[in-house]
């Protein structure tokens, strides 16, 4: 539900965590500005008879958990809760699993060690792109093609609104579920978000680099010439049965071939890294194209699979 806070609405998000110290940092994280309300569970069972009995915006949920664990969750929200969003923690030694639950619907995932700069800012990112205008909603579901390219003069406050445009293209596409087109949505961010980092500011894929040293670099060469000059160009082709993304970058080749060879286990501790194993995951086909200058995404319409009628005689 939406929550009347000082007269205005605010998202209520369901934290979920065994440990009680744990729910209550991420709480105390997720409510600061007064940005979010916070509701709690102690594990996945608690959480499903918590979004049955009030519907949250969106969960924040641990990985590790007794009774139902954070895999279990999702599984289950997206069966039978598609519209609510799930952000995962991740503690070391989570990673594959973080990964897999990914893999079947997930949001995001923000490591333990970053969730003091990382999880009000992706929990507020995945809140905007999951609240569209309904009438806005019904029109686009009725969009048949469309195209369209877009050029970003190193103007990275764009990525956020040019992906909500995208996401609205992408109710012509059957997806499955609000959450499929929500994840597409995320995907589609860590694309521009690699093409604009390792392609225009030119950061090595360097594993060793953790999250702090990888942002203070970024901040630094946004504004320093070559890479201050730097464009990327995206483009769109969305049909009733897929969606082309292809995202341009003038800088050097992204060399995809020097990412370490476990990078989902390493993007769990360098959210950096995360969207090289999290676009596989989402989109049907990534390419690296044109040397590396390109990065080209294929999601393809969701068909549902019905049991064959077979005829006993």
């Amino acid at each position: 539900m939406k929550c009347e806070w000082g007269g205005r609405n605010v998202p209520n998000i369901l934290v979920v965590d065994d440990s009680a110290t744990d729910r209550v940092l991420a709480g105390s994280l997720l409510k600061q500005d007064a940005d979010f309300a916070v509701s709690y569970a102690e594990n996945g069972r608690v959480a499903l008879d918590a979004v049955r009995a009030d519907l949250p915006d969106a969960i924040v949920s641990d990985l590790q958990m007794p009774e139902m664990n954070g895999l279990e969750l999702v599984e289950a929200v997206r069966r039978d809760f598609p519209s609510v969003p799930v952000v995962l923690m991740t503690a070391r030694g989570s990673e594959s699993i973080a990964a897999e639950a990914l893999r079947r619907g997930a949001a995001s995932y923000v490591p333990k060690a970053s969730l003091g700069e990382s999880l009000r800012d992706t929990v507020l990112r995945i809140i905007t792109a999951a609240s569209a205008d309904r009438l806005h909603s019904r029109l686009m579901h009725s969009l048949d093609e469309c195209e369209c390219r877009f050029a970003l003069r190193n103007d990275v406050e764009l990525i956020e609104p040019l992906v909500a445009h995208y996401q609205e293209m992408l109710r012509c596409l059957p997806l499955g579920d609000e959450a499929e087109r929500l994840r597409v949505g995320v995907a589609l961010k860590q694309a521009l978000w690699i093409a604009h980092h390792h392609g225009n500011l030119e950061i090595p894929l360097d594993a060793g680099m953790d999250d702090a040293s990888f942002r203070e670099l970024a901040a630094e060469r946004r504004f320093l010439l070559p890479y201050s000059a730097r464009s990327l160009s995206v483009s769109a082709h969305v049909t009733c049965e897929q969606a082309i993304f292809c995202v341009s970058h003038e800088g050097e080749c992204i060399d995809v071939g020097r990412l370490p060879a476990d990078n989902e286990s390493v993007g769990g501790d360098h959210l950096w890294l995360s969207g090289f194993a999290f676009m596989p995951s989402v989109f049907d086909d990534v390419r690296y194209e044109e040397g590396g200058t390109r990065i080209c995404l294929l999601k393809k319409a969701h068909v549902c699979e019905e049991p064959l009628d077979i005829d006993e005689e």
